[in-house]
């Protein structure tokens, strides 16, 4: 199997989250960093090889056929906007995710400038976010975040594209969601109220049994199974990020690996459409999701070697504007389909 980008580590002390759109002609460009990122990240790593510094580039559904010919992932497909009767997770563009984390800031902001040096004026920033380790990993409306998380082998094969997607193999599927959290609300709450919107204690971190647990809290509503009744894990690396200035936001960027986008869009189904619909995830009544995107997450093998770029058509070759069919976004309501969380 091609070798993976470096996904899996420990929980760092510290992340840089990019979020851009390709400028119409940056193509070339964006396909310079995709190439040149891993050696970027290893020359950086170098000055502090005990941070653990990881660069992860992935792409959009929308930039895939702009940068690539040839065959593309078999589930990439854009971010679905959930629409619930009281909370919406939007969609929001997104051509590359650029995920850097080390336990040092600095390695991330370096690994981060020189990419946005080497794009220059070729990309739009959409997003930029700054995490940060917040005590024993919790975050910051109190409750420790990815408990969960699957670990070794299981970590692994939830998030790796297997024998489905042979040209794909070894590649993983992420979504991401920035939320802003109403921590003054929040922090309203009795320590009780907010275990049960969380639907684990507080101080100790353990989870309440199933006929205690609210069926509209987060754990509740971030449980997906397969036919077989067998929970089907994603692998979660949020970090909390925010300003401390009353007007600034803070609050938790959301980010999930999985082996396809199945898992996380029944879990946002569920959180903000509700299970049934209407009983809708407790927490967002305290944080509001403002961006949602998802991308594919090639090998360093892909990376290295790119395939072609699209060859460029005539304008004859052009099909009628009245042929185009752009790639929806759906809004999706009560239907089957899959979601995220941000703290189980």
């Amino acid at each position: 199997m091609p070798v993976p980008q470096t996904i899996l580590t420990r929980k760092t002390k510290a992340a840089l989250f990019l979020v851009l759109t390709i400028d119409d002609g940056g193509e070339d460009t964006a396909r310079g960093l995709l190439s040149d990122l891993p050696t970027l990240a290893r020359a950086v790593s170098s000055r502090a090889p005990e941070a653990a510094l990881s660069a992860i580039a992935s792409v959009g559904s929308q930039a895939w056929d702009r940068l690539f010919d040839g065959p593309r992932p078999g589930s990439l497909r854009p971010f679905v906007t959930y629409e619930g009767e009281v909370h919406t997770a939007p969609t929001t563009p997104g051509d590359i995710l650029l995920h850097i984390k080390a336990d040092q800031l600095d390695l991330c902001f370096e690994v981060g400038r020189l990419a946005m040096d080497a794009l220059g004026d070729a990309v739009t920033v959409v997003d930029e976010v700054h995490g940060f380790r917040y005590f024993d990993l919790r975050d910051l409306i109190g409750f420790v975040d990815g408990t969960e998380n699957p670990v070794g082998q299981a970590a692994i094969d939830a998030i790796t594209v297997g024998d489905e997607d042979p040209d794909f193999a070894g590649g993983s599927y992420v979504a991401i969601q920035r939320y802003v959290t109403d921590l003054e609300a929040w922090n309203g709450l009795t320590v009780e109220d907010q275990e049960a919107a969380i639907g684990r204690t507080k101080t100790d971190n353990v989870e309440m049994s199933d006929d205690v647990k609210p069926t509209n809290s987060h754990i509740a509503l971030n449980v997906v199974e397969d036919d077989d009744g067998e929970e089907i894990d994603v692998v979660r690396d949020n970090m909390p990020y925010g300003d401390v200035s009353v007007a600034g936001e803070r609050g938790t960027f959301y980010i999930a690996y999985s082996a396809g986008p199945d898992v996380t869009e029944e879990m946002l189904r569920k959180m903000f459409i509700g299970d049934p619909p209407g009983n809708y995830d407790r927490l967002l009544d305290f944080t509001t999701a403002v961006t949602g995107a998802q991308f594919f997450t090639p090998t360093i093998d892909f990376l290295e070697d790119l395939p072609p770029a699209p060859a460029e058509r005539s304008a004859s070759d052009e099909p009628a504007a009245t042929d185009e069919t752009p790639e929806p976004t759906v809004a999706r309501s009560s239907d089957r389909s899959l979601g995220i969380g941000s703290l189980r």
